[in-house]
């Protein structure tokens, strides 16, 4: 699923006015595309391969919004959810889960996901979809909309 850009810039400093999106998934062909779709669109991205990378993606400052696969080794997307929330600087980054789960608009529901989208998803509805997360958790203060 790579889509050959060579792109490799990482969003890490607070200075960057882009807004900035954790990729969390353990598939390294959908981490890498999803970063380079990202980029080409001009957003500053962070990648985790499952959810204790991306605890630890939160510094120097929380993502402005987390792309995030359930379904992952070492810590899952459930996991990472809770262990998130407990930060008060990170509890309002909403989330929007992606899964190949039938199931996955309940399960995105039990995290306090902003939205989810089904594996395999169209890129254009992705991209809408971020913008509108991104946007929304920026009037409201980080905290939740509905998608």
């Amino acid at each position: 699923m790579g889509l050959g850009m060579e792109s490799t810039k990482e969003a890490n400093s607070e200075e960057s006015s882009e807004k900035v999106i954790l990729v969390v998934d353990d598939d390294p062909d959908i981490l890498e595309a999803l970063s380079d779709i990202l980029l080409a669109e001009g957003f500053g991205v962070r990648r985790a391969r499952n959810g204790q990378e991306a605890l630890a993606r939160f510094t120097p400052s929380p993502p402005d919004l987390i792309l995030l696969d359930l379904m992952m080794p070492v810590m899952d997307g459930f996991e990472f959810s809770q262990q998130m929330r407990k930060r008060p600087e990170c509890a309002k980054v909403p989330i929007v889960v992606l899964s190949a789960d039938r199931n996955v608009g309940s399960k995105a529901r039990e995290i306090g996901a902003v939205s989810h989208l089904a594996k395999p998803f169209e890129l254009k509805e992705l991209l809408n979809l971020v913008r509108r997360s991104v946007r929304a958790g920026r009037e409201m203060g980080k905290g939740s909309i509905s998608a």
